[in-house]
């Protein structure tokens, strides 16, 4: 019994770290889907959600009335998430150039949305986070994959600033991996969500979202696929952040992924045949939520082995998870943390997706914690 959970965990393992990236990267060479692009102006609304966002507002509002898009077709809705800080007082100033601010009763991110989904008035919604600049070309790039009507919702990309420890270089290494899937996913056919700081969407298409749901990045361009769009990934619309620690990752990871298993209980439908995805969906995102647990049973299967499997099996093992604890005690500049940091990054996220399976027993839990950033020095 050990041997056999010990080689389907292991074969499981494999297909997600292994097989299916290189099962997408074969099937995104035979299948890829062309894409038309028009530069035709549509009338926009800007979705910008903020909570105690005094210190990004500004340079953030800045950046999107500098977009490369004609102004008198964008209109900029700033939801306040009832802040205890400036945000309002900051939003309020900006008024006179055309925003529009709402003060809102705390509700999360999700409700603050849906009020904006009933103000908004143009063909196309925008919706970003505070803290992300914007390149100058974004909406402009995402805009133009709208000439292609059965194109429901486009992706912006993410750039992470370059960190200035292993841990944060890592996790920017995590995000380039994670585009890379994305854009694998885009040319094939959709991606299974955007990317939440920079995309757009149909306007028509999308929903109110249910509440407390924490991944509105997946729910609403979802519901464009699902109702037989495409979900793109424009890599020249970009949005800027900064790096973020390793601790700071570990309980991002554990709300997005939380929100993976809420969201197969809000659309269970991705999951059987209206998903013509269902193969990608279930190795990219389920797969990633099992992964962990799978880890687990290798761990425990290995001391039952039969010899001499059972010894290498087991301290391999152990020693994989010693390099994690490792690299905690290592300076920053020794040259083993080039090993030992990318374990440790590893065995982090993978327990940031353990601690996201608590949604199942506690769905009410505190998962929206604010994303602590090390901006880069002046």
């Amino acid at each position: 019994m050990a041997t056999l959970v010990f080689v389907v965990s292991a074969a499981f393992i494999a297909y997600t770290l292994f097989g299916y990236p290189l099962l997408l990267s074969l099937l995104a060479r035979r299948r890829r889907t062309p894409l038309v692009r028009a530069d035709t102006p549509r009338t926009v609304s800007v979705l910008l959600p903020v909570h105690n966002g005094e210190r990004f507002l500004a340079a953030k509002l800045d950046s999107i009335l500098a977009l490369d898009y004609p102004p008198e077709l964008v209109e900029v809705l700033v939801l306040d998430d009832a802040s205890e800080d400036r945000t309002g007082e900051i939003a309020r100033e900006y008024v006179p150039r055309g925003v529009r601010v709402f003060t809102l009763p705390r509700g999360g991110k999700a409700q603050a949305l849906n009020y904006g989904l009933t103000e908004a008035r143009g063909e196309i919604l925008f919706l970003t986070d505070v803290r992300q600049q914007l390149s100058p070309n974004a909406l402009r790039a995402l805009n133009a994959c709208f000439a292609h009507s059965r194109v429901g919702a486009v992706s912006g990309e993410l750039v992470i600033l370059d960190g200035a420890t292993q841990a944060e270089v890592n996790v920017g290494l995590y995000w380039k991996y994670e585009k890379w899937i994305r854009g694998q996913l885009s040319a094939i056919d959709s991606v299974p969500g955007c990317t939440g700081c920079i995309y757009a969407l149909r306007r028509e298409l999308a929903k109110p979202l249910p509440p407390g749901c924490l991944n509105d990045d997946m729910y609403l361009p979802l519901q464009a696929f699902l109702a037989g769009y495409r979900v793109l990934l424009e890599p020249a619309a970009k949005a800027f952040d900064y790096p973020t620690a390793l601790e700071s990752e570990f309980r991002r990871k554990v709300r997005t992924l939380a929100g993976n298993y809420q969201l197969v209980g809000f659309l269970p439908q991705l999951l059987g045949p209206r998903n013509r995805m269902w193969i990608h969906f279930i190795s990219h995102k389920m797969a990633r939520l099992v992964l962990p647990f799978a880890l687990l049973a290798l761990l425990l299967a290995a001391p039952f082995l039969p010899a001499p499997w059972a010894w290498w099996a087991t301290a391999s093992q152990v020693a994989f998870y010693l390099l994690a604890l490792l690299d905690l005690a290592l300076p920053e500049r020794w040259v083993l943390k080039r090993l030992t940091s990318p374990v440790r990054t590893f065995v982090v996220l993978m327990a940031a997706s353990f601690r996201a399976a608590g949604i199942l027993v506690r769905p009410k839990g505190e998962y929206w914690v604010p994303t602590i950033v090390r901006p880069p020095a002046p």
